[in-house]
């Protein structure tokens, strides 16, 4: 669906026009903050279908902002912190008034009044990025998948409004496999940066009462140590992470639009694991994951597996 098109929603009774909220140029600037952040837009502009990708790069912007607010850009302001409130606010104006003078937040209100995207979707968001800012430790994976409720989750639930479910599904019957996508992926992404992570912020996202029970310690990671009880940390990490995975690939054939595109991105991140096994478990001196020749060929592995469970 075009932004600058005015959207009829249909009620019981009659049907509703929506004014215009966002224009081409508004998505055109979400595009251009994913295509200049994200390594895989090219790959994802080709198997998302046309038709969702706007909104797909709308919330990627929405996301692509606070992350940056927190981390890299917010020079305007006081704080880090008054960076992300101000963006928080920014959001939660923007559907009180159904407007704003931000574009990505425009393109991120079309898009979720057009997908039905509850405004409450991103609160979590904003609490994980504000947490962002001072913690740096997970004493237990329960706190960790707190993180992860607002990290990752509204990820894969806004995701899971944008591309639809299959009828007669609710959209609730979809939503637990979203999550364990959002997880699966995001744990893949703590264990394949465990070393980049300390290095550039000195978080560490492996559970402390983990590091305690395999033996391994802070000054093992600082030091970048890859002894057998780190090796034996990481398949622990990996088991957990394969189950949500598991759980993943249950649930995309609910998906109405997508399925391809979101089972390629299960395969893809799913292939850091054994990456990091091939290599010896070396999470500090390489970023593992597949070529983007190796890409193509998960997308294929996907797309059968798409096609065998429609």
């Amino acid at each position: 669906m075009v932004a600058n098109e005015q959207l009829t929603l249909t009620t019981r009774t009659h049907p509703v026009v929506r004014p215009q909220i966002a224009s081409e140029a508004d998505y055109a600037a979400c595009r251009a903050i994913m295509r200049a952040a994200s390594k895989n837009y090219s790959f994802a502009s080709d198997i998302v279908p046309p038709s969702k990708l706007p909104h797909v790069e709308a919330l990627y912007a929405l996301l692509r902002v606070g992350d940056d607010r927190v981390d890299v850009s917010h020079q305007d302001f006081s704080s880090p912190l008054d960076a992300i409130e101000d963006w928080e606010w920014a959001y939660h104006r923007a559907f009180e008034t159904g407007d704003s003078p931000d574009p990505v937040l425009r393109a991120y209100l079309d898009t979720a009044l057009t997908c039905d995207i509850p405004r409450e979707t991103m609160l979590a968001y904003f609490r994980a990025m504000k947490e962002d800012l001072t913690i740096t430790r997970f004493p237990t994976f329960a706190s960790l998948m707190h993180y992860m409720d607002g990290s990752a989750i509204p990820v894969g639930r806004a995701m899971t409004y944008i591309l639809g479910v299959r009828q007669p599904h609710p959209i609730s019957a979809a939503l637990p496999a979203a999550d364990a996508l959002s997880i699966a992926m995001q744990l893949s992404n703590f264990w394949r940066d465990i070393g980049e992570d300390y290095r550039r912020s000195g978080r560490i996202y492996l559970p402390q009462e983990d590091l305690d029970r395999f033996g391994v310690t802070e000054d093992d990671i600082a030091a970048g140590r890859i002894a057998p009880n780190f090796a034996r940390l990481l398949e622990f990490e990996f088991d957990r992470t394969e189950a949500y995975y598991a759980q993943a690939r249950e649930g995309v054939h609910l998906l109405r639009h997508g399925r391809w595109a979101i089972m390629s991105a299960l395969e893809i991140y799913h292939a850091i694991l054994p990456d990091i096994r091939r290599h010896g478990y070396d999470v500090f001196s390489r970023k593992a994951g597949a070529t983007r020749w190796g890409k193509a060929g998960l997308a294929l592995r996907a797309l059968g597996r798409v096609q065998a469970g429609a």
